[in-house]
């Protein structure tokens, strides 16, 4: 059942208003921006709240907005849809999103940009709105291409130093690669449908013929996760994610838990129905996302950077996701993906609130101690942590087992790999907590003396998303969004051998970073040169740097020196050169003279009187 309404749109459209507001008026009046920016996407969220309650059981909401693109036979509507997927995706998108523009108004306080800021994030929060309420692929990708956008405008937010501007290009660049792959994708799928003379892209069409689109597809949706592979960080795209991190630390969570990077996790999710008929492209999802589960968590384990750990564990989670999605538990994998959305959110505004009490020291080596100068911040983050450890009764505990069991039952040995990515989460998340709070403190003097709890408008949503991370396992995603309940939750030899991983991870952690803290250094040593790789992230940027980046430079240097100038110029020279030589000639044949014109058309004649008759 669906039922049409002209609420859909006013979700979108009031993050937008925010967006025009911040850019227009924010300069002049910044407090109201504190009001303006968090206070449209807490309106959103009321609506999507609203519209939730009034969305009939197994029924969606559809907003007709206007008749967008017509191109010969093709049409595109500018059309929402909040079916129970979307309904999710939205709640999270705006409630998440709520609370990180909270946070902001406190983490961003006297920043010279705060207006600006609040405008690249209301943005985003439209951007990811249209991208989740979209009912065709044409509009999607729209949103997913406003995503990558304001991720290159957020991630360089701070571009006058130039590490963070080149961490913005990189983010777009390396997208841009994924989205080439998505729209080949696109143009696949719109041929194909063209050939049984459906000229759209409508999501409920397409499920409508999907016995016309069996042949192509497998190559349609390896394609279309190409895109995904970029805009979600997974191998052998996710280089962008870590450098992410230059931005703002609310962009950071913002990023990794509610918005851009659940993009192709929620792509894929929504055109289900499309894979199914694809088991080889499923198998390939599932797949990349073990092993980029699996190779993220290991480089998370020796990383320092506190964010930096919290950016290769989103990856590492992401991961997780398109696990579940490959092997059928799309329930499962959009299950994870909201409680992510709360420990990952809670994680990384709780690391911006200790690198705001620390005068933005983030290297976990120079931190300890904190538990007792930052109590809350302490206790909220050690919430996140068993959340993403997977101990129950937290909520990473139900949704990683889900995903977990998932893999086993299709893929028991995708399955191994997820029981090790589990034991390594709660090892380095555990080693976060334990080296940030717990033993001496080794901060500076300057800086210990300094050290303060953040104030009540970065705390608040820390305590609001520690009930989420707490709470957040009970919900009935699986049952709202896959159609099969809770009946497919691991049985109960499998969650113990889950929760001794988690548990063993984090006793591993607490022996090596706080009864014995001189030990990881030995450990170190006595793995000789794997500790170094993995601590340099296996040196893949510099692969790609010196296979893909430099070549590319280099082809640019010898094109701006020869091809340019000598080629490029040559032509466009020479041929004003050759206009220039004939036209000297041809004037010499501009007398003036009527006479010699008379004679030109009489000679002219002539030659066309003697071809006629010797034809």
């Amino acid at each position: 059942m669906v039922i049409e309404t002209t609420s859909l749109r006013w979700i979108v459209a009031l993050p937008a208003l925010g967006v025009l507001f911040n850019l227009f008026f924010g300069g002049r009046l910044t407090r109201a921006v504190t009001v303006a920016g968090p206070g449209t996407v807490g309106a959103a969220f009321v609506l999507a709240v609203w519209a939730a309650l009034r969305r009939p059981e197994a029924g969606a909401l559809h907003d007709h907005v206007y008749t967008w693109i017509v191109a010969g036979p093709f049409r595109a509507e500018a059309g929402l849809r909040l079916d129970a997927l979307a309904t999710v995706m939205t709640l999270v998108v705006t409630g998440v999103g709520f609370l990180i523009h909270i946070y902001s108004v406190g983490y961003m306080h006297g920043d010279r940009g705060f207006a600006r800021y609040f405008a690249y994030l209301n943005l985003f929060t439209t951007a990811m709105l249209i991208l989740v309420l979209a009912d065709n692929l044409v509009l999607l990708f729209v949103g997913w291409e406003g995503v990558g956008l304001c991720s290159y405008l957020l991630i360089g937010f701070w571009y006058e130093k130039p590490e963070n501007a080149a961490a913005g290009k990189k983010a777009f660049l390396v997208n841009r690669i994924g989205d080439a792959g998505f729209l080949l994708g696109l143009f696949l799928l719109v041929t194909t449908l063209g050939g049984q003379g459906v000229w759209t892209l409508d999501i409920a069409t397409i499920e409508r013929h999907l016995d016309a689109l069996r042949p192509v597809a497998v190559p349609i949706c390896l394609l279309l996760f190409v895109g995904a592979t970029g805009k979600s960080a997974q191998l052998p795209l996710y280089v962008w994610l870590p450098d992410a991190m230059a931005g703002p630390t609310p962009v950071s969570a913002l990023i990794h838990a509610a918005t851009m990077v659940t993009a192709g996790v929620y792509m894929i999710a929504r055109l289900h129905s499309l894979y199914a008929l694809a088991p080889a492209a499923l198998a390939v999802v599932a797949v990349v996302g073990a092993l980029t589960a699996l190779f993220a968590a290991v480089i998370a384990t020796a990383q320092t950077d506190i964010k930096r750990v919290l950016a290769y564990s989103t990856v590492s989670q992401l991961g997780y996701m398109f696990l579940g999605l490959g092997v059928g538990a799309t329930g499962a994998a959009v299950f994870h993906l909201v409680t992510h959305a709360f420990f990952k959110a809670l994680l990384f505004l709780g690391a911006g609130s200790v690198m705001h009490g620390l005068g933005g020291e983030q290297d976990m080596e120079r931190m300890g101690g904190l538990s007792s100068r930052m109590r809350l911040t302490f206790l909220t983050m050690a919430v996140g942590t068993l959340a993403i450890a997977g101990v129950p009764p937290f909520s990473g505990f139900f949704s990683k087992d889900e995903v977990l069991w998932g893999a086993w039952e299709a893929a028991p040995l995708l399955a191994v790999i997820g029981l090790l990515v589990a034991f390594l989460t709660a090892f380095y998340t555990g080693r976060l907590l334990f080296l940030t709070f717990l033993g001496e403190c080794r901060a500076g003097e300057d800086v210990r003396y300094h050290i303060h709890e953040s104030p009540a408008v970065m705390t608040l949503p820390l305590v609001v998303l520690a009930v989420l991370a707490c709470a957040g396992g009970f919900l009935d995603v699986p049952g709202l969004v896959g159609g099969e309940g809770r009946h497919a939750h691991p049985p109960l030899a499998f969650m113990l051998l889950a929760t001794a991983l988690a548990a063993g991870g984090l006793a591993l952690a607490w022996v090596l970073y706080v009864r014995r803290p001189g030990l990881p250094s030995l450990v170190a040593g006595r793995l000789g040169a794997v500790y170094p790789l993995v601590r340099d992230k296996f040196r893949v940027d510099e692969f790609y740097d010196a296979t893909v980046v430099r070549p590319v430079f280099a082809l640019a240097d010898v094109s701006a020196a020869h091809i340019d100038p000598q080629l490029i110029d040559g032509a466009v020279n020479g041929a004003a050169r050759v206009v220039a030589a004939t036209s000297s000639a041809w004037r010499r044949v501009q007398t003036g003279n009527v006479q010699h014109y008379a004679l030109s058309f009489l000679a002219g004649a002539l030659a066309l009187l003697g071809y006629w008759v010797t034809r």
